[in-house]
């Protein structure tokens, strides 16, 4: 048992392309950091509430980088949620897998040098993914969730939240769109992270064009 704790600051209506909803700041002791939940339909007290718990990811979620699926696993979540009227997106302030966006980026010009994302940060050291999901367990408790489905094709994520009393009845995989940019960032999750992803089955894709030749 932690004595962390989230203070929710402030909340607001937002308006989106999938539908409109409610989109809660807190703030919290353990890290100083202002967290988000973006949430629709009425999720007090309820089970079963799909989730997806988010790392921030300004590269992909912002510029909609092919470096990596995140922005596509954020409009993903909101697109399901949106489609079933209730559930909840835990946006979670730590950029890069904990390591903040400037050795991330560092990283990123490791893994143009032939590294990958693990040997990257690694090199930079750091831990291969140093993400913790206290806040996260604290804002489901805020909110009063008693059970989630969970979006994810990481395992770890999964432990680590039930390890912190959350209760994950189920995994809702999120299929990512693999491109010659993001290929090895992917198979390296999958092989090295053990992410649920299933490469093997999938040829390496072939780098477009960039002569615009038809």
């Amino acid at each position: 048992m932690n004595d962390s704790q989230v203070v929710r600051k402030v909340s607001t209506r937002i308006p989106t392309g999938v539908g409109e909803f409610n989109l809660y700041l807190y703030t919290s002791d353990r890290d100083n950091k202002e967290h988000l939940a973006l949430i629709m339909g009425d999720v007090q007290g309820q089970s079963e509430i799909l989730v997806r718990v988010h790392s921030e990811c300004f590269t992909g979620d912002v510029l909609g980088s092919r470096r990596c699926d995140c922005g596509e696993q954020l409009q993903y979540a909101m697109q399901l949620i949106a489609e079933s009227g209730c559930g909840v997106i835990v946006y979670l302030r730590q950029e890069g897998r904990g390591i903040g966006l400037l050795d991330k980026l560092r990283a990123y010009n490791l893994q143009d040098l032939g590294y990958d994302t693990v040997e990257a940060n690694l090199m930079l050291g750091h831990q291969a993914d140093e993400r913790d999901y206290t806040i996260a367990s604290l804002i489901l408790e805020d909110l009063g969730i008693q059970s989630i489905r969970l979006l994810t094709n990481n395992p770890g994520k999964i432990s680590h939240l039930r390890e912190l009393g959350v209760d994950v009845t189920q995994r809702v995989p999120v299929e990512p769109t693999v491109n010659a940019d993001n290929y090895h960032y992917l198979f390296t999750k999958a092989q090295r992270m053990h992410h649920l992803l299933d490469l093997n089955s999938l040829p390496e894709p072939v780098p477009e064009r960039k002569n615009g030749s038809h």
